[in-house]
């Protein structure tokens, strides 16, 4: 079975959601692939980076507030062994690094590629959307000839594509969960959630139409 995860390297959830899942497919011991797809949750963010305290400031109406939501967001995040460093992450646009996943997915290294670039953007506050970052982070993990792939615009069409499906499907939040081509899960859903989609999909797939 295959799972697609649409989701953005700068999204909380979709870190805490991710490391749910992954949890629930390690467990479950049954075939099932992994792959990742295009969102952006600020298409139009720019190229420069700033700290993240700032947008999400703007966002969600004052320092304070987003003060607020960081620190529940942290806490629940800390529960599944992630730090988020809000205090030290920077926006940016995440184009580039959309690109690298899913140039990445020819290696069947998306998932730790992904792991580490959220971790660079929450835990470490590196510009994610700085080339030579993206290059240094995809290094880390054995992700081979990725300078010379962002240098290109190889991927650039298919991300494109990617973002434009998301789209076409309605998907407006992520992390949102495809199994098998046909059933939405969205949201960071509890590992029991998870698996309980699992399975009902598994026994609805291995049933005779």
């Amino acid at each position: 079975m295959e799972i697609e995860i649409y989701s953005d390297v700068v999204c909380p959830w979709c870190y805490i959601g991710m490391r749910r899942l992954m949890r629930v497919v390690e467990s479950d011991g049954g075939p099932v692939a992994l792959r990742w797809r295009a969102f952006q949750l600020d298409p139009s963010a720019p190229e420069s980076p700033r700290p993240l305290l700032e947008s999400l400031a703007e966002k969600f109406g004052g320092p304070e507030r987003a003060r607020q939501i960081t620190e529940r967001t942290a806490a629940v995040a800390a529960a599944e062994g992630i730090e988020l460093n809000f205090d030290r992450a920077l926006s940016a646009n995440t184009f580039d690094a959309h690109r690298l996943i899913w140039f990445s997915a020819r290696s069947g290294k998306q998932a730790v590629l992904v792991e580490a670039l959220h971790r660079a953007h929450f835990t470490d506050g590196l510009d994610i959307g700085s080339p030579w970052v993206l290059a240094s982070v995809a290094d880390s993990v054995d992700v081979n000839g990725a300078a010379a792939f962002l240098s290109s615009d190889a991927g650039v069409r298919e991300v494109r594509a990617e973002l434009d499906h998301a789209r076409e499907l309605g998907i407006t939040a992520v992390p949102t969960f495809v199994f098998a081509g046909k059933y939405a899960v969205t949201g960071a859903q509890e590992e029991s959630t998870l698996r309980q989609v699992l399975e009902e999909v598994r026994r609805r797939e291995a049933s005779p139409e």
